[in-house]
């Protein structure tokens, strides 16, 4: 993309690249609020752990053996009060943080799972009785969230199940030797499970809702176009953010602020079509897309890319995915596959995936279809399409082009039978782009640009 930028600006035009979150160059910014609750909560710890031990340290008459059980009186406080703040907090994170992230049902998966994790270390039958009790009640809470009194009535249930679990490691059950060790580990497993899920807290309408209207506020603050429209061009996910953007503008019957627009690869609705993204499908069921809270896609295809590129090409299918044979330089090709991809939220891949299903690309509520009101935009669009694009095959973009007012959309497929052929990405970084595929989307917008 950043080639076909350098081009259009060498054209004349004011270039800007969106890079929504989580990709290229944008940064994560510490939130303010989750430093002063960290520290908060290491204050509740200190100072539980100091009244433990002062109640532990009256209890207990000094001897010349004294010493030894004080110390270890103290320890087995701090201990507690560590775990009782971490059950806490996980507890308190499920019911509050992750409200955003679980729809309903998804959250009592996800305390599920942690309960799981802990009744496996409870082999006691009478200790067990007694855990699904508390589990019950903390579930219900969980669940609903809105309780003013929830932080309190989660602490004191999570106090209960800690105090449950040190009268089984206090039992004589073999099972429970070294209970707090391992509940400890679990408790810590399960944390950075959902500490992933919360860095990587968004989804395809948060880029529709937030990030795209922002880009397209601050740069027609800097260019200040004379009719206020911009010309907006986008590859892949960036078309379907600009086709989304316009289903919602037509639904609402707000202007968009586009003076006309250019997509290459893309499609709301990939049902009528084999696109190889249908691979993702099995990843995005809710509770195993939780279970995985993020695919580390780019990660994934650098390591991959090595038995793509060199004998025994054991994955060279991978590279048919990006570019058609002899359309990008060896060296292209291999920092593009390096450099190109990011994580993928759980969150996002659940909602892309809708565009597998009959109806098209949906919100993340389920009931609105994005391609259902494009036949109401009054902005042109041409939608371009590789021959050899094996992720967004032309058959998916006709399918998305053919919904838009015939007198405003212009669909065009670049390739030859005999070749040059194009995949996906050959659309932007082939080696014939800039002589077959940008003088197309220039001869576009210079006819729609009025500014």
């Amino acid at each position: 993309m950043c080639s076909f930028a350098r081009h259009m600006s060498g054209e004349g035009y004011e270039t800007w690249i969106l890079e929504v979150r989580g990709a290229g160059l944008s940064t994560r910014v510490s939130d303010l609020k989750d430093v002063e609750d960290s520290a908060h909560e290491l204050s509740r710890q200190i100072e539980s752990t100091a009244k433990a031990a002062a109640k532990e340290s009256k209890a207990t008459d000094v001897t010349d053996s004294a010493p030894d059980v004080s110390v270890a009186g103290e320890a087995s406080a701090w201990d507690e009060s560590k775990i009782v703040a971490r059950l806490t907090a996980t507890f308190m994170r499920l019911s509050e943080r992750l409200s955003g992230f679980l729809s309903e049902g998804q959250s009592v998966f996800m305390s599920a799972k942690l309960f799981d994790r802990i009744a496996m270390l409870l082999e006691d039958s009478r200790l067990y009785e007694r855990f699904l009790e508390i589990r019950s009640k903390l579930l219900s809470l969980i669940e609903s969230r809105q309780n003013s009194g929830l932080g309190n009535q989660i602490r004191e249930l999570t106090q209960r199940l800690v105090n449950l679990l040190d009268d089984g490691q206090r039992s004589v059950s073999p099972q429970l030797i070294d209970l707090q060790e391992r509940l400890t580990s679990t408790i810590e497993d399960f944390q950075k499970q959902l500490d992933l899920i919360v860095k990587y807290d968004w989804d395809f309408d948060n880029y529709v809702e937030e990030d795209v209207p922002a880009a397209i506020e601050y740069v027609r603050a800097q260019c200040k176009p004379k009719d206020g429209k911009l010309l907006a061009i986008g590859h892949s996910m960036g078309g379907i953010l600009l086709y989304a953007m316009l289903s919602r503008c037509a639904f609402e019957g707000r202007e968009p602020c586009l003076a006309a627009v250019a997509t290459l690869a893309s499609s709301l609705d990939y049902t009528t079509s084999d696109s190889a993204l249908k691979l993702l499908i099995p990843l995005a069921d809710p509770a195993q897309a939780l279970s995985v809270p993020v695919v580390p896609l780019g990660a994934l295809l650098a390591a991959a890319y090595p038995l793509s590129s060199r004998p025994p090409y054991v994955l060279s299918w991978l590279n048919d995915l990006i570019s058609a044979t002899d359309m990008m330089h060896p060296e292209q090709l291999e920092k593009l596959v390096l450099n190109n991809f990011c994580t993928i939220p759980a969150k996002l891949l659940i909602q892309l995936t809708t565009a597998f299903r009959a109806g098209g690309l949906r919100d993340r509520s389920g009931k609105f279809y994005y391609k259902d009101h494009l036949s109401r935009t009054s902005v042109p669009v041409l939608a371009l399409a590789g021959d050899r694009d094996l992720i967004c095959p032309p058959a998916a973009v006709e399918d998305t082009a053919k919904l838009f007012p015939e007198n405003l959309v212009t669909y065009k497929v670049l390739g030859e039978p005999d070749g040059p052929h194009y995949a996906h990405y050959d659309l932007v970084g082939g080696r014939l782009a800039v002589e077959q595929v940008y003088p197309c989307i220039t001869e576009f917008l210079s006819h729609h640009d009025s500014a």
